[in-house]
């Protein structure tokens, strides 16, 4: 690009901005999953809303493809992009909490580790996923599970209001009472609508949790996770479980149950007693923790630099005939690192209806998520055609839908699928605030009106 335009960029941007050549330049343009490895031809990171509006209108006027970097945690590396302009809010990282009203403001790079150290001194968690490095804003605007999801709902449930900068570099406020449509497309529409700048949240009175892991043999599996669905069919909304196939670090084989217990502690080991009790672990880690040390507790089994691939599907049940495929699949996984998870949500974010938020699948309790994960580029396709090979054995049982915020590089059709029914409404929206998709590389949903766009792959 001409030399005098990014002098002018330069002029009224105030945070640090990263050509190739600059020192600097390869650190910033890395995220934790080493499968994605993508070249920007300019690396923008903002130091506050000012910036994010100078860095869109500079993208705009040179019709540049424009990537959102919040976390950097997304699988599927829609945090960076090729050729174009990344906008990196990580700079961005501030929580503001008001403990009277427990009301907090997050700016949008922050990362939920953030988030819990400010809240935990207050006795206070904002439901929001379940490792401690994702990125507050991809997790928000893909609706956002996690250890609360049964008491307190989704993190888009908890949703006050949104600040963001539209395409055309104006700073709106999205809630219930101003811009109402595009507060309904934010929580479960993706990054298609502008640049969040900050979230505000509504928090609740969580300080510790009754949690850890139960790990049995591999061979109890299709018992242990059969038990589990079962036993969850009738479980209070403060408990919230997931069962996962994994390895353990000598790299046996195993079956864990993870739960998680954000009520009274006492009646908590009353309610976990039946989990606990079942079969013969070899392991019965669970114990009282801070809530922020749960956020953290699977944190060492997604580091950075690794290659990663996944691939999930939302299921309404869970019949004995798809666990049986679940642990015969997961028993010819190749890495280690990979994990086959069996997430149950319901409760109170399942007693909201499936039009009361972009977000279109709570009445899709079940999502099994398969993580393949490796070290070595070179058994790339192995473990990717692992992941893939694993949801189509599930097809039989799903309701060929899927969380978006699982979703690794996927086609059109796919994409729409995460969507569901609220498509069509969605891409009204995206018409009236981003009209020539300038936010797209995303979850992509194309402007109602709009010529299709070639889709931006990683």
């Amino acid at each position: 690009m001409p030399e005098i335009d990014l002098k002018s960029f330069r002029s009224v941007f105030h945070g640090q901005i990263f050509e190739p050549a600059d020192a600097g330049y390869n650190e910033a343009r890395q995220i934790w999953n080493a499968s994605v490895r993508k070249h920007p031809s300019v690396i923008a990171r903002c130091s506050g809303v000012a910036d994010v509006i100078a860095a869109i209108n500079f993208g705009r006027a040179h019709d540049l493809l424009i990537a959102i970097r919040g976390g950097g945690h997304n699988v599927g590396g829609r945090a960076l992009c090729d050729d174009g302009l990344v906008i990196d809010l990580s700079g961005m990282r501030s929580v503001f909490v008001d403990a009277s009203t427990r009301r907090v403001r997050v700016q949008g790079g922050a990362t939920l580790a953030d988030l819990d150290r400010e809240t935990q001194i207050f006795g206070l968690a904002v439901p929001c996923g379940i490792v401690s490095k994702t990125g507050i804003a991809g997790l928000t605007l893909g609706g956002g599970v996690g250890w609360l999801i049964r008491k307190y709902g989704m993190t888009i449930d908890n949703l006050l209001s949104a600040q963001l900068v539209t395409a055309e570099g104006k700073v709106l406020t999205a809630s219930a009472s101003e811009n109402a449509d595009l507060f309904w497309a934010l929580r479960g529409g993706g990054g298609n609508f502008g640049v969040i700048t900050s979230f505000e949240f509504q928090a609740h009175p969580v300080a510790n949790v009754l949690g850890g892991l139960l790990l049995y043999p591999r061979a109890a599996a299709v018992d242990v996770i059969r038990h589990f669905r079962d036993y969850m069919m009738s479980a209070p909304d403060e408990l919230t479980a997931y069962a996962a196939l994994l390895h353990g670090p000598d790299g046996s084989p195993l079956v864990a149950v993870i739960p998680c217990y954000c009520g009274d502690l006492a009646h908590g080991e009353r309610v976990l007693q039946p989990l606990r009790t079942f079969g013969s672990p070899v392991l019965d880690g669970i114990q009282a923790m801070p809530f922020a040390a749960m956020q953290a507790l699977l944190a060492p089994s997604f580091p950075d630099g690794n290659h990663n691939y996944w691939k999930s599907t939302l299921q309404r049940e869970l019949p004995d005939e798809a666990i049986a495929t679940i642990v015969e699949h997961a028993n010819r996984l190749q890495s280690p690192l990979s994990v086959v998870a069996l997430e149950y949500y319901s409760g109170a974010a399942g007693r909201v209806s499936n039009d009361a938020t972009a977000f279109s699948h709570r009445d899709l309790p079940w999502d099994i998520l398969f993580t393949a994960q490796w070290t070595d580029p070179a058994q790339t396709n192995v473990h990717r055609d692992w992941a893939r090979s694993g949801e189509e054995l599930l097809r039989p049982f799903s309701q060929n839908a899927h969380l978006l915020s699982a979703l690794d590089v996927e086609g059109d059709d796919v994409i729409k699928t995460a969507f569901g029914a609220n498509f069509e409404r969605l891409a009204a929206i995206k018409q009236k605030y981003d009209p020539t998709n300038l936010f797209r590389v995303n979850h992509n949903i194309k402007p109602a009106t709009a010529a299709p766009v070639a889709a931006v792959r990683s």
